[in-house]
């Protein structure tokens, strides 16, 4: 039986893991699990899973967790917490959903424990892609993939050799906005952006989403885990959502991977690789889903494209500064502070203002990510 610490048990991607816990029956068993101030979720999931460890970010709401649940369960908090668990915990699997930038380091400690990391936080690869790859080797620690379209592409490649790989391609829905002009995006909500024709995911994932920025992120992510540089990466839209990413080879064979939209089968495949579960999950029904279309992305319209491929080829911090002023934009449309077009104009204006002139080390890539943020908060006050 192994034991999995879930860093953001109360995400999307967190409640679809505990989900896939459950119905592996024995399998697994809960270790440590997490939130930001969610404790009324948080304490349900310590009543059903007990673990042993839970974190709440929000100290103030880490002592009411305290007094409710008593010692059923130690509650830790902050980010102390979250490093506490991830460097000391009795764990086999860490389970790293947080969002954004916050998950950097705790996924780190996991890498240097020499842990399976069933990665779902993009984030930590897209800002400090080399150093995280390079620690995975230094400590043989498991990077799996829980993004549906990483997992496609590690799925393709098992017994492959990655010398016989033309290019990866990786699919994109094209969100809520695929079909509206750039006139129509001047006036476009936070409740339109948010109402993904596919995927039921956070906010900040899903306006990323909108905006095709998640896309870009995940064309770094794939050049770290995949070791590929970018012109041997293409994005195609696929809107149905049914192709998750797929891989050509130099013989002109194509190899996809293909379900119904359900982020349980990709956590499943990380958390039980090389071997598969059975499940009772939605299966494919392929006579109900008549057809399948692609489209070539329109970079002039979701311009966070361009400006992840521009930050990818550029490489070094680079790519630290689109995310953290990613993140601050996202943070200010959901807030109603900008409208959706001034999101890639911010982060654009980042890109431009931000040193990239520093060394690759933890140290800088935190301190450029605080810089980055300082200066994003301040475009368009």
């Amino acid at each position: 039986m192994k034991r999995i610490t879930i860093l953001g048990s109360t995400g999307s991607i967190g409640l679809n893991t505990l989900d896939v816990v459950k119905n592996l029956g024995n399998q697994f068993v809960i270790e440590a699990i997490t939130a930001n101030n969610n404790i009324d979720l948080l304490e349900q999931q310590i009543l059903e899973f007990k673990p042993l460890f839970a974190v709440v970010k929000n100290k103030e709401k880490a002592a009411e967790l305290r007094n409710r649940i008593g010692n059923i369960c130690t509650i830790l908090e902050g980010e102390e917490g979250l490093i506490e668990i991830t460097q000391n915990g009795n764990y086999d699997i860490l389970v790293s959903a947080l969002v954004g930038f916050a998950g950097l380091f705790p996924t780190i400690e996991g890498i240097k424990r020499g842990k399976r990391i069933a990665l779902a936080n993009k984030e930590t690869l897209v800002a400090a892609g080399e150093i995280v790859i390079d620690l995975a080797k230094k400590y043989s620690a498991e990077l799996i993939p829980v993004d549906s379209e990483h997992s496609a592409i590690f799925q393709c490649l098992v017994g492959e050799k990655y010398n016989e790989i033309k290019k990866l391609i990786v699919t994109a829905s094209g969100g809520p906005f695929l079909n509206k002009s750039v006139d129509e995006l001047k006036t476009a909500t936070i409740e339109q952006a948010l109402n993904h024709p596919n995927w039921d995911m956070g906010n900040k994932v899903t306006i990323d989403s909108a905006t095709m920025m998640n896309k870009g992120l995940e064309v770094i992510e794939a050049h770290w885990l995949f070791n590929l540089n970018r012109d041997k990466i293409d994005v195609v839209i696929q809107p149905q959502s049914i192709i998750h990413s797929m891989v050509e080879f130099i013989d002109g064979s194509i190899k996809a991977q293909l379900s119904i939209p359900d982020m349980r089968i990709p956590i499943q495949y990380a958390l039980t690789y090389p071997e598969r579960f059975k499940s009772n999950f939605v299966k494919t029904n392929f006579p109900k889903l008549h057809h399948l279309s692609f489209f070539e992305p329109d970079e002039q319209k979701f311009k966070c494209l361009s400006l992840a491929f521009n930050a990818m080829e550029l490489g070094g911090i680079t790519p630290c500064i689109l995310n953290a002023a990613n993140e601050i934009a996202v943070e200010k449309f959901l807030g109603g502070k900008i409208t959706f077009l001034q999101i890639p104009q911010l982060i654009e204006e980042s890109l431009n203002k931000v040193s990239n002139n520093f060394d690759l080390n933890l140290e800088t890539i935190l301190e450029c990510d605080r810089q980055t943020r300082e200066l994003a908060s301040k475009i368009f006050n």
